[in-house]
């Protein structure tokens, strides 16, 4: 039923950029509010405490994702930028908690489109994924984080 509240709050946004006569960003992103307005108006008849939770974890989850992007981008800029470039590449093995292929993808797309980092592969059992970093002094400190930030959102998002 989640996401069936989820397919229907996109489609009320859809119908505000449609009656608005606007179909940028940020006209999309006010429908996708108020009808998220209208389906807590009739919470009664839906259930819109778990989808309002989930919608919510699934904002934070793109929020941690753009932050992300950010200071990985800043960081790899100082590196490019240094005079003298000493970089530690390598390759982690990331022993994966997620088990769904929809998460292990969203995980590994994550990752790669994250600059300075590259998903490579994953395990034939699913349950490490091959990451190439382009500086990586710690790799057990690469690891908790990867796993303490998108790997635990992921799956408060998804499950």
């Amino acid at each position: 039923m989640k996401s069936k509240l989820f397919l229907i709050n996109l489609l009320m946004a859809i119908v505000w950029g449609a009656v608005s006569g606007s179909f940028d960003a940020l006209n999309l992103v006010f429908g996708f509010l108020l009808s998220s307005i209208a389906l807590y108006v009739i919470r009664e008849q839906v259930p819109f405490q778990q989808y309002a939770g989930r919608s919510s974890r699934m904002l934070m989850l793109a929020y941690s994702f753009l932050r992300e992007v950010v200071m990985s981008s800043w960081r790899v800029l100082c590196i490019v930028m240094s005079p003298n470039m000493k970089l530690r590449p390598g390759i982690i093995a990331l022993p994966l908690t997620v088990t769904r292929d929809n998460e292990i993808t969203l995980l590994a797309n994550m990752i790669t489109l994250t600059p300075g980092t590259l998903s490579m592969d994953v395990s034939d059992d699913r349950k490490t994924l091959f990451i190439h970093c382009l500086d990586v002094p710690d790799p057990d400190e690469t690891i908790r984080d990867i796993k303490e930030g998108f790997e635990r959102q992921i799956m408060e998002c998804f499950r």
